[in-house]
């Protein structure tokens, strides 16, 4: 009797232990997801896109090894408010942020205490959650700090305008402030490889847990600068680029005056890839690389500013516009998602998306409800290349400065709206993308129903904000 029950004893250990061990694969089988974002980065600055100039290896396999998109779109053309896009779901029309608004002592309009956003529906997935990088919707103690809004851990510039020098006298890590011993004079220590390096620990920290790693990038955002290396003296010798003059009374203020744009520029993108191949080969020698979603995007389209030309390295292609133009090149960007046995290698898709669908797509990988009154639309069926995609009738973005400017792309059409805030001087340009992608001709006159139709989706996408107004701008209102 002894014996059998010793058996018995024996039998339910195992079948405990086992359901554990099972358990536990369960859970350690769910994707990491890490999100990549570019800070001013060109449609076309990288290899895949058609950059000529620029080595970006790293970013050229993870698109030959996973899957570009060719048509899609960031949440609008300047930084704060592209990131409220991106991490609310929601399109500018509606999400919180709507523009680059400064507070003091540093940082930039807070997200509300009532904000959901991606980081807080991973944490209740169950995942650690990480933010490496530029911050830029909340300054430290406000509703808006990134730890009171579902991140973990937060290391980086909490201020965009901080973040427009990469050799800062401080870092945030959390709510902790990290001095360093940078001077416009003396620049030691470059804060994109010290963020890197706290990004890379992040993963090695939480490798053996389902995690949500947010990469924020500030490269290659102005100012133009960077360690004088073996890259940076080739680029030299690449353009053949002769010195510019600096004023020798540079103080601080504003970008600083770089010698070689175009060496330093493309160095700071070359940089950037340097990174993105630093992290798969972490997730490589960890083993979890086959278990992580990896998506690479860039926050609006490439600056003209701190001395940089995009036109120099075709950074748009065929697109017009630059950053706060709300034409192609300033708000389509590159894309590119990676996900060994998921996403189909080599794969190339023209869905029409947004920054605001990363929301749902995320809350469905992993099995959470998607907030509701959102913009977005989960892209997983396209991903993953299973069941039925929902296409968005249109997409629309807003801009509240140079005047005002609404966009809406809805289908092959995309329809402009410049000077919004002075009735005599508004403008509206319809252009057919399938035929003129680069907005050369205005069909507006053409297609009267069709510019009827986009005008009705720009009077329902704008809800008024009292923080951010825009239509209370126009005379009489």
């Amino acid at each position: 009797m002894k014996r059998i029950n010793l058996i018995l004893i024996i039998f339910f250990t195992i079948l405990v232990v086992t359901n554990l061990s099972f358990k536990s694969q369960q859970k350690d089988s769910r994707p990491n997801i890490i999100f990549i974002l570019a800070d001013d980065l060109g449609y076309s600055d990288i290899g895949a896109y058609g950059q000529k100039l620029i080595r970006t290896p790293s970013l050229d396999s993870m698109a030959k090894n996973g899957m570009r998109f060719l048509q899609f779109y960031a949440g609008t053309s300047v930084c704060a408010p592209s990131r409220s896009s991106l991490m609310t779901g929601m399109h500018t029309g509606h999400t919180y942020i709507r523009g680059n608004r400064e507070t003091q002592p540093e940082g930039q309009w807070p997200l509300p205490d009532s904000a959901i956003i991606i980081a807080e529906v991973m944490k209740k997935a169950g995942y650690v959650t990480g933010n490496f990088g530029k911050w830029g919707m909340g300054f430290v103690g406000t509703s808006g700090d990134p730890n009171k809004q579902g991140f973990d851990e937060f290391f980086g510039y909490n201020c965009q305008r901080q973040s427009h020098n990469y050799y800062p006298d401080h870092l945030w890590d959390n709510s902790e402030r990290v001095n360093l011993p940078n001077t416009h004079k003396i620049q030691t220590h470059y804060a994109a490889d010290i963020i890197q390096e706290k990004a890379l620990s992040f993963i090695d920290r939480n490798k053996e847990k389902p995690f949500f790693l947010y990469l924020s990038y500030t490269l290659p955002h102005a100012a133009l600068q960077g360690p004088k290396d073996n890259g940076f003296e080739d680029y030299k010798k690449q353009f053949n680029e002769q010195p510019k003059v600096i004023p020798p009374n540079w103080e601080g203020k504003g970008y600083e005056p770089q010698g070689y744009p175009k060496a330093t520029y493309a160095t700071m993108v070359t940089r950037l890839d340097t990174y993105v191949g630093q992290v798969f080969a972490k997730l490589k020698s960890l083993d979890i690389d086959n278990n992580t979603l990896v998506i690479f995007t860039s926050d609006n389209g490439p600056h003209a500013e701190g001395g940089h030309d995009p036109k120099f390295f075709n950074s748009t292609g065929v697109l017009k516009g630059v950053k706060r133009d709300l034409y192609e090149g300033g708000i389509r960007v590159p894309m590119i998602a990676y996900w060994p046995a998921k996403i189909k290698a080599g794969s190339v898709n023209k869905h029409i998306g947004a920054f605001w669908d990363f929301m749902p797509t995320f809350a469905s990988l992993t099995g959470q409800r998607t907030p509701r009154n959102i913009d977005g639309m989960s892209i997983l069926p396209t991903l993953l290349a299973q069941g039925v995609q929902k296409q968005h009738p249109y997409l629309y973005w807003e801009f509240h400065e140079l005047g005002g400017r609404q966009a809406v792309r809805m289908g092959k059409w995309k329809g402009v709206k410049y000077n919004v805030f002075d009735r005599n001087e508004t403008s509206f340009e319809l252009y057919d993308l399938e035929k003129d992608p680069g907005e050369t001709k205005n069909l507006a006159v053409a297609y009267p129903e069709i510019v009827k139709q986009i005008g009705k989706y720009i009077n329902e996408a704008h809800i008024e904000n009292q923080s951010f107004p825009f239509l209370s701008r126009l005379p009489g209102k």
